[in-house]
């Protein structure tokens, strides 16, 4: 059971409503994570703007669900690892081997290969990358702006991971195996 209140969208503060109505219109659901932090407005106004606004960006939705893979699986975050299999597999169409790669930082092409394992390597040296981890992304294909979008889809995850597991989120996706 989630140590923190998840209100249904209703008890849900009024200024939250709208924003959950959208998630609403855009999944079909609203699922436990955005009615927990819809518990703060300003919280929930942030997590949705940076997430649409990464959603612009050049990484495709496989690369960003396989980042969120790979940091909910470093983060032991049960409540993100279902969310992302259940996404990953049907909006971004990723096979089941695809996920369970991605939980473990790799894939079968080498730039999301090496995509992914940046992004492990972010969150496991806390952004403090080496030079040449940095220059092996950059050989894989990226860019300086996919080098801060592959930042930012790792600290967004990192939110959601430590919200849930702080919470303990009662987790409303189908859940997953451990590796």
């Amino acid at each position: 059971m989630s140590r923190l209140a998840i209100p249904t969208v209703e008890q849900s503060p009024s200024a939250s409503q709208p924003m959950l109505a959208a998630v609403n219109k855009q999944l079909g659901v609203v699922p436990n994570l955005m009615k927990l932090v819809g518990n703060s407005p300003a919280a929930l106004e942030g997590y949705l703007s940076l997430s649409g606004a990464l959603a612009k960006g050049s990484l495709s939705a496989q690369l960003r669900e396989r980042i969120a893979l790979t940091i909910a699986e470093y983060n032991g975050c049960d409540y993100c690892l279902a969310a992302h299999a259940y996404l990953g597999k049907n909006l971004a169409k990723l096979s089941d081997a695809d996920i369970d790669a991605a939980r473990s930082a790799h894939a079968e092409d080498a730039k999301t290969n090496a995509a992914l394992q940046f992004a492990r390597q972010v969150a496991e040296q806390r952004g403090r990358v080496s030079d040449t981890e940095l220059a092996n992304l950059r050989a894989a294909g990226f860019d300086d702006a996919a080098v801060i979008e592959i930042v930012l889809n790792v600290a967004v995850n990192v939110l959601t991971n430590y919200v849930n597991n702080v919470a303990l989120t009662d987790v409303d996706f189908p859940k997953v195996n451990p590796l």
